[in-house]
C-alpha cells in the first residue's frame, strides 16, 4: 500500500531520500553510551563510490556550495599532538568541564579518517544540520593527527577552525583517551528553540535570560 502524499513525482519523498543518504555517515549513539569507542580505521564506508554517493546526496540537500560557511582558504596550522579547547562567551566553566572530561553523552560522531580537507567540510556541515535538526547536544568528531601526512595535522586544523567560527557551535575540546584523545574532539552545539522552551518549562523559567541552560 502506497502512503497518502507521495509517489514517483512528489519532490518531498524525493527531498526525504536524498537527505537520508547523506546522513549516510552519520551514526546516533545510545544514550548512556559513554565509553563507546570509535570504529577502527575509516569506519565509514570511504570508498570511491559511496564517496561519489555522498556527495551526489549533498549536492541535492543543499541548494547551492555556498550554502556550506566552512571555508577552504588557508587557516592556521596546529601541531599533531595540540589540545583543541575553546568556548563561547557565556558558556558556565562547569559546562566546558563537564564536556571536557567525557561528561555527556555523546548523540552522534563522525569520523573523518581517509578524507580529503574538501571531503570532510561536506560531512562536517552534513553533521551540524543534521545533529541541529534533530536536537542534538554533544557530537564527537574524529579527525586524526595527521602526523604521517605531508602536511602534519591539516585536517585538525581545519577542523578546529571550522568549529570555531560555527555560529551554532557553543565549544569544543579535544576527547579523552578512551575517545581518542588528541585525534578527536568533543563539540557542544546551541541549544535548539524547542529545548530551550523545555528547559524553561521544567525549571519554571519565564524568560531565557533567566535560564543558565537556555544557550
Amino acid at each position: 500500500m502506497t502512503a497518502k502524499g507521495k509517489g514517483p513525482d512528489n519532490p518531498a519523498d524525493d527531498a526525504a531520500d536524498d537527505f537520508m543518504a547523506a546522513m549516510e555517515g552519520v551514526a546516533p549513539l545510545q544514550k548512556g553510551n559513554k565509553a563507546a569507542r570509535l570504529p577502527s580505521g575509516a569506519g565509514n564506508d570511504l570508498s570511491a563510490a559511496a564517496l561519489d554517493r555522498r556527495q551526489q546526496a549533498a549536492q541535492g540537500l543543499l541548494t547551492t556550495e555556498d550554502d556550506n560557511p566552512l571555508t577552504l582558504g588557508e587557516v592556521p596550522q596546529l601541531n599533531p599532538h595540540d589540545v583543541l579547547e575553546w568556548k563561547k562567551d557565556g558558556v558556565q566553566n562547569e559546562v566546558f568541564t563537564k564536556l571536557r572530561t567525557g561528561g555527556y553523552d555523546l548523540e552522534a560522531q563522525l569520523d573523518l579518517h581517509g578524507l580529503s580537507v574538501k571531503e570532510a567540510r561536506t560531512a562536517v556541515h552534513k553533521l551540524l544540520q543534521y545533529a541541529l535538526a534533530k536536537g542534538y547536544r554533544s557530537a564527537l568528531i574524529a579527525h586524526g593527527r595527521g602526523e604521517r601526512s605531508q602536511t602534519p595535522a591539516r585536517l585538525k586544523s581545519y577542523l578546529a577552525y571550522w568549529l570555531e567560527a560555527h555560529d551554532d557551535v557553543l565549544a569544543f575540546h579535544s576527547a579523552q583517551r578512551f575517545h581518542g584523545g588528541t585525534g578527536a574532539v568533543y563539540v557542544l552545539l546551541r541549544k535548539s528553540a524547542a529545548k530551550k522552551a523545555e528547559t524553561r518549562e521544567r525549571y519554571g523559567l519565564k524568560g531565557s535570560d533567566q535560564d543558565p541552560l537556555s544557550y
